[in-house]
C-alpha cells in the first residue's frame, strides 16, 4: 500500500458554479480518456500521486496552490462519472465535511452495484475507516481532517484523498493512500480468491503534500515501531498503566524536560522484546532549552485525571489487542490514547517514538534544509506531458483544448 502527504494555504472562497460545471465536463473527458489509455486501477495510482493530482487540477481550472483544489476536484470527478460508474468501472465516495459521514453507505450502495461480495465490501469500509483513524489519530501533526473521499474499482483496488486543516497556520494537508489487492497478490504469488493483509499502520501512504512542516508525533514511522509494540502490549495491564501515568503526571509540567529512569529493570509484558527498560525507583529530570521538544504533543497533558481516556484503557485492557492495528481500530481509541501510551513507552520504556514529519511534497517550497524536498522539475516536466497528451485526445474544442494546454505550459 502507498501512501502520501499535501499542503496548502487554507481556501475559503467558494467555487463559481460556471467554473464547477466546466471542471465537471473536463473532469469527465479526462477520466474517459484515462481510463480507455490505461485502464480504472491506473486512474486510482495517478490520483494517488500527489503531483499528478495537483497538476489535473491545474488542468481543470483551479488555483495551483489552495486547499480548494482538492475538495473541489474530488466533488468534479464524482459529479463527472455520475451514472457512468458502471461503464468506467470506478466509483467515488464521500467528500467534504458531512458528506464524509455518508462514505461507509455509498461504499456498500456502489459494491454491491459492481457486484462485489459481501466480505470485500467491507474491506473497502475498514481501508475507509482505518485511514481516516491513521491521519487524524497517528500522525498528530495539528491538521484535523475535514475532506474524506473513497475511491474504488471493480478490481477491489482503492484509494483515498483526505485533507486536515490547521487553523493556526492557516494551512492545509492533503493525505493520499492507494492499495491493488490483485497487485500484491502477483507480486507474494497468492491465489487470486485469497485476502491480503494490508499494513495500515507502518508507513502506509502514498504521499504527503503540504507547505508548513512541523515535528508531529509520527506513530507510522519505522522509527516508532517499538513504541508500538509496546502500546499494544501493555494496555493489557490497566492498574500497572494507570500507575505509570500518575508516576509521569508528578514531574512533567509546562516546562521542556528529558526524563531518565535509573533502578532495577522493568518486568515487561511477556514476549516482549523490544527495548531495556526499567524499574522507575527514580526519576531523574532535565531542564533543557524550549527548542527540541517545543512541539513535543504531550509534555502537559494531563492524563491521568481524563475519565474518559480511563474508560478506553480499560476498554482496551479487556479486550487485550495483540496487535497496534487491533488497539488503534478499537471504538473510542483517539489521539488522545495515542499520545498517552506513546508517552508511557518513550519515558519509562525507552521506545521513543519517531517525531519526523512525514511530508515528502512541497509544491510552493522545501522545508528547513531541504527536507521534505520541494518536487522537482523533471517530475513536473514529466507529469505534464504525460497529461498533454491526454489532453489532445480529450473530445473537446480546439479553442479549449489549447486554453488548457496553456495553463500547463
Amino acid at each position: 500500500m502507498d501512501r502520501g502527504i499535501a499542503t496548502f494555504t487554507l481556501d475559503y472562497g467558494r467555487c463559481p458554479r460556471w467554473l464547477f460545471e466546466r471542471m465537471v465536463r473536463l473532469g469527465r473527458e479526462m477520466t474517459r480518456v484515462i481510463i480507455l489509455e490505461y485502464g480504472p486501477d491506473e486512474f486510482l495510482r495517478r490520483l494517488s500521486d500527489p503531483v499528478w493530482f495537483q497538476s489535473l487540477g491545474t488542468v481543470l481550472a483551479f488555483d495551483w496552490n489552495a486547499s480548494g483544489l482538492t475538495t473541489i476536484l474530488t466533488a468534479a470527478l464524482k459529479e463527472a462519472i455520475r451514472g457512468e460508474e458502471q461503464e468506467l468501472g470506478i466509483f467515488i465516495c464521500g467528500g467534504k465535511g458531512k458528506t464524509s459521514r455518508k462514505t461507509p453507505d455509498e461504499i456498500l450502495f456502489h459494491a454491491d452495484k459492481a457486484d462485489l461480495t459481501r466480505t470485500d465490501a467491507e474491506n473497502l469500509v475498514y481501508a475507509s475507516r482505518m485511514s481516516a483513524k491513521v491521519d487524524s489519530s497517528l500522525i498528530q501533526d495539528g491538521y484535523q481532517i475535514y475532506h474524506h473521499s473513497f475511491m474504488f474499482t471493480k478490481n477491489g483496488s482503492w484509494s483515498v484523498i483526505q485533507q486536515g486543516m490547521n487553523i493556526d497556520n492557516q494551512t492545509a494537508r492533503r493525505y493520499h493512500w492507494y492499495s491493488n489487492p490483485s497487485l500484491i497478490r502477483a507480486n507474494k504469488g497468492i491465489d487470486g480468491n485469497e485476502n491480503v493483509s494490508i499494513d495500515f499502520i507502518r508507513e502506509p501512504h502514498a504521499g504527503i503534500a503540504s507547505q508548513e512542516f512541523t515535528s508531529p508525533l509520527n506513530m507510522v514511522s519505522k522509527k516508532s515501531e517499538s513504541a508500538r509494540s509496546l502500546s499494544a502490549e501493555f494496555v493489557s495491564e490497566f492498574f500497572s498503566l494507570q500507575k505509570d501515568l500518575r508516576l509521569l503526571q508528578k514531574h512533567i509540567g509546562p516546562y521542556s524536560k528529558m526524563a531518565r529512569f535509573a533502578g532495577q529493570h522493568r518486568v515487561l509484558p511477556a514476549g516482549n522484546t523490544q527495548c531495556c527498560a526499567r524499574e522507575p525507583e527514580q526519576l531523574t529530570l532535565l531542564k533543557l532549552d524550549d527548542v527540541e521538544f517545543k512541539t513535543h504533543p504531550v509534555q502537559t497533558e494531563n492524563f491521568s485525571n481524563s475519565k474518559y481516556l480511563q474508560k478506553i484503557l480499560y476498554k482496551l485492557s479487556q479486550n487485550k489487542p495483540k496487535t497496534y492495528e487491533e488497539l488503534v481500530r478499537t471504538e473510542g481509541v483517539g489521539p488522545k490514547t495515542v499520545r498517552a501510551l506513546a508517552l508511557v513507552a518513550e519515558l519509562i520504556y525507552n521506545a521513543k517514538p519517531s517525531y519526523e514529519d512525514p511530508a515528502r511534497y512541497s509544491f510552493a517550497h522545501g522545508g528547513k534544509d531541504a527536507t521534505p524536498y520541494p518536487v522537482d522539475r523533471v517530475t513536473y516536466d514529466k507529469t505534464i506531458e504525460t497529461i498533454k497528451s491526454l489532453v489532445e485526445k480529450m473530445r473537446i474544442q480546439e479553442a479549449e483544448k489549447r486554453e488548457v494546454l496553456e495553463r500547463l505550459s
